[in-house]
């Protein structure tokens, strides 16, 4: 079946992240989606493909995926990327003053997003899934039976819940009543390089990520180190 789908997976940075580019093939609008480390590199391929940029996507609000000060160093992120093209930026409404201290934005560069709403890219839309754990606004994106999950659901394992924001009980849900509930097939993009592989299926984890096989809230809470 022929899909206008553009959709391109981008390794950057020395933290393994992904950046993701999604876009209509026919209309040449796209999305980068957590733009961090490389704003040039992640501009320039969009010229090479001959795509727009159309605006960006949050997934959270940590440095190493949206750019601003971790660890005495700079990351380049969404304030380097709107001096050189100003587009609208959609971040989950709880995560959104944790976007803004993180970078500078001011509301006017932010759109806020609530769970289950969506926004088109061309003629495509993408589905904005509130995914709260690893952090109180994270946030997965679903399109064309694609799932960008960032830190919320990794191939074989899930985010960290030791940081502040961080909710273990929050990710149990929204790993096993969420995303868990996704056909099968959905494809699988993380936020990091972590496994062997760039990208699964929800079948896939269903079967072999235990972070999605935990019975219950206890025994899950008990593996990440927590009490019911």
């Amino acid at each position: 079946m022929k899909t206008d789908l553009y959709l391109k997976q981008i390794p950057l940075g020395p933290m393994a992240n992904y950046a993701y580019l999604i876009g209509d093939r026919e209309t040449r609008d796209a999305f980068i989606v957590d733009p961090a480390w490389d704003i040039d590199a992640l501009l320039e391929r969009l010229d090479t493909d001959d795509m727009k940029l159309a605006g960006a996507l949050v997934t959270h609000y940590h440095p190493d995926h949206i750019g601003g000060d971790f660890m005495g160093q700079h990351i380049q992120g969404i304030g380097e990327l709107l001096e050189r093209r100003p587009a609208k930026v959609y971040i989950h409404k709880d995560e959104a003053p944790y976007v803004a201290q993180t970078t500078g934005l001011s509301t006017s560069d932010y759109v806020s997003v609530d769970d289950a709403t969506s926004v088109d890219v061309g003629r495509i839309p993408i589905r904005f899934l509130h995914t709260p754990g690893h952090t109180p606004g994270s946030q997965c994106f679903l399109v064309d039976g694609n799932l960008v999950s960032g830190d919320t659901l990794f191939i074989g394992a899930c985010g960290r819940v030791d940081l502040p924001g961080s909710n273990p009980s929050d990710l149990y849900y929204s790993l096993t009543q969420k995303l868990a509930a996704l056909p099968e097939e959905t494809v699988v993009f993380p936020g990091h390089n972590y496994a062997a592989d760039p990208t699964s299926t929800i079948g896939r984890e269903r079967s072999t990520n235990p972070f999605l096989r935990f019975p219950d809230l206890a025994s899950f809470l008990a593996a990440m180190g927590y009490s019911a």
